[in-house]
């Protein structure tokens, strides 16, 4: 008798939590943003995909790590518009925040640093895991640190979210999509320069900088709300003119100019805000850093 008093009151718990798991049942989507947010993570896996098949007897190696590269560029955009699509739909939910981070995770996490990690192995002809000694190691290090870093700021993006866009004029800490433009910039470059050893010297060391910079505090700016929306003044025309005119004479060039002033002026500013205790000139009047970037990744589906 009392075993069976026990057996019952073993399966109760047991019941009840399967009904709290079945009111949080996800019933419906939003159709078309859910697509780009996971064709976001398609292209992450494509350009790891075009990594891992540098190394194949017929292949063109740098073109595999640029076509790579350009597939996160493509994950970018990917990126900004689906979150658009869903609050002109006004579909925005928890749900697509949460698919978001995941594809964010393959396309600005994993995929640059395998991009770096196997183009570095490559172009000094390492084998194996750990094979090459010392500096083998700190390839692997600056690999891990950079996706650990990218993990941990999307996680922190999804706690410290705050819905409302229009009031994110700033983020704390290098947007993870800026990072990975970083990253695949220099692979792009290199395919375009590939006698300039620099590159792949500075690739892993730079890999780690910007890794840091993601859980970093360092604020940097919300593209869109500072600089593109409502009226501005009239040398922001010339710049724009400026910008346009350097991508058309070397894209590649323009990438790396544009993605490396965004890391490092920003955490340049904020050296000297802190150098002279100019604290408040680090955001803009009256704003707080919001946790993650991008115009379109406040709120999803």
């Amino acid at each position: 008798m009392s075993g069976k008093r026990h057996t019952m009151m073993n399966h109760k718990p047991r019941r009840h939590l399967f009904r709290r798991v079945r009111k949080h049942r996800v019933k419906y989507i939003t159709l078309l943003p859910s697509l780009v947010t996971i064709l976001n993570g398609v292209f992450g896996f494509i350009a790891s995909v075009l990594a891992s098949k540098a190394d194949l007897p017929q292949a063109d190696k740098l073109f595999c790590y640029a076509t790579g590269g350009y597939m996160v560029l493509l994950a970018m955009i990917a990126d900004m518009l689906d979150g658009r699509l869903a609050r002109m739909s006004q579909s925005t939910s928890s749900f697509g925040g949460q698919l978001d981070s995941l594809c964010d995770l393959i396309s600005f996490g994993v995929a640059p640093a395998f991009l770096m990690l196997r183009l570095t192995e490559t172009e000094f002809q390492l084998s194996g895991v750990f094979g090459g000694g010392l500096l083998h190691r700190f390839l692997w290090l600056a690999a891990l640190v950079y996706f650990s870093c990218a993990a941990i700021r999307l996680a922190r993006f999804n706690v410290e979210n705050d819905e409302n866009e229009m009031a994110h004029m700033s983020f704390a800490g290098l947007p993870s999509p800026a990072a990975a433009g970083v990253v695949v910039s220099l692979v792009i470059f290199y395919q375009q320069f590939p006698d300039l050893d620099m590159v792949v010297y500075a690739l892993p060391l730079v890999t780690l900088g910007v890794g840091v910079l993601m859980v970093s505090r360092v604020p940097y700016p919300h593209i869109v709300n500072v600089y593109l929306r409502g009226k501005k003044p009239f040398g922001y025309l010339i710049r724009v003119l400026l910008f346009l005119g350097l991508v058309v004479w070397s894209m590649q060039t323009a990438m790396v100019l544009i993605f490396g002033y965004f890391a490092l002026g920003s955490f340049a500013r904020w050296l000297y805000c802190k150098a002279f205790h100019k604290s408040s000139q680090l955001l803009p009047a009256g704003q707080t850093p919001a946790a993650e970037v991008g115009p379109d990744l406040s709120a999803k589906l």
